[in-house]
C-alpha cells in the first residue's frame, strides 16, 4: 500500500520502532530516470544509538553535505546494502521491473533483517517482512533519507569514474541523466555501452548517427 500525499509524516519511522516493529529499514533508487549508467537501489537500517543529523531527501543536499553523510551512514548504520543493475540489464528487464529487483535485492541482502520496510513512493512486492511505501518518504523517513543518499552518492561514484572511460560524454557533469549537454554528445556521438538503449532518445541519436 501506498501512503497518501499528507496522509503520514515525520516520526512514523519512531512510531514503528515504538510499537515493537523494528528494526525499520528504509530503501530506495537513484538513476531511474537516466538514460546513461546504472541503477542503484541502497537499503538501510539506522542504528538508534547512533542518531545521524541532517538526514534529507539526496536530491535536496549539496554534492559535499551528501559525501559527508554517506560517510557517516557508512560508519555508523546498523546495517547497509546496495545492488547495482548495469544499462543493458535495465533495457533488458525494462526500468520498472529493474528498480522492484534492485530495492528488493538491496533489502534482501542487508546483514541485519528488517521487521518492517519503508520506501519511496510505492511499496516493494514479495518481500518476507511487511512494507509501506511513502510519499515523499525520502524527506520524512530518516532511514529512507539516508537509503536515498547511499544510493546517490554510489551512483555519482560510478558515473564520475565512467568519465574516465568515455570522456566524450562527460558523464561527471550530468551523471547520465537527458541534460542538453549530454543530449549534444549523444546526437554527437551516438550512444555508447554505457547508454540505455530502450529509451527515446538514445534511440533517436542512434538512427542520427547511423545516417
Amino acid at each position: 500500500m501506498t501512503a497518501e500525499r499528507g496522509g503520514l509524516g515525520v516520526g512514523y519511522e519512531q512510531m514503528l520502532m515504538q510499537a515493537g516493529l523494528g528494526p525499520v529499514a528504509g530503501a530506495d533508487e537513484a538513476g531511474r530516470g537516466a538514460c546513461a549508467g546504472p541503477l542503484v537501489a541502497a537499503a538501510v537500517i539506522l542504528a538508534e544509538t547512533r542518531p545521524i543529523g541532517g538526514l534529507d531527501d539526496s536530491k535536496a543536499l549539496t554534492a559535499r553535505a551528501r559525501d559527508r553523510l554517506y560517510d557517516l551512514i557508512i560508519a555508523h548504520a546498523l546495517a547497509v546494502a546496495c545492488v547495482i543493475v548495469e544499462a543493458g540489464e535495465c533495457d533488458r528487464m525494462g526500468i520498472q521491473a529493474a528498480n522492484l529487483y534492485a530495492l528488493r535485492q538491496a533489502i534482501l541482502t542487508l546483514e541485519v533483517t528488517p521487521t518492517f520496510v519503508l520506501t519511496d513512493g510505492f511499496a516493494v512486492p514479495d518481500l518476507p517482512m511487511p512494507s509501506l511505501g511513502m510519499w515523499k518518504a525520502d524527506q520524512v523517513a530518516p532511514c529512507v533519507s539516508a537509503a536515498s543518499i547511499v544510493a546517490k552518492v554510489t551512483r555519482d561514484r560510478i558515473m564520475t569514474s565512467l568519465d574516465e572511460h568515455y570522456p566524450d560524454y562527460e558523464f561527471s557533469k550530468h551523471k547520465g541523466y537527458a541534460t542538453a549537454l549530454h543530449q549534444r554528445h549523444l546526437d554527437r556521438h551516438g550512444p555508447c555501452p554505457q547508454h540505455r538503449m530502450s529509451y527515446g532518445n538514445v534511440a533517436k541519436a542512434t538512427k542520427v548517427k547511423s545516417l
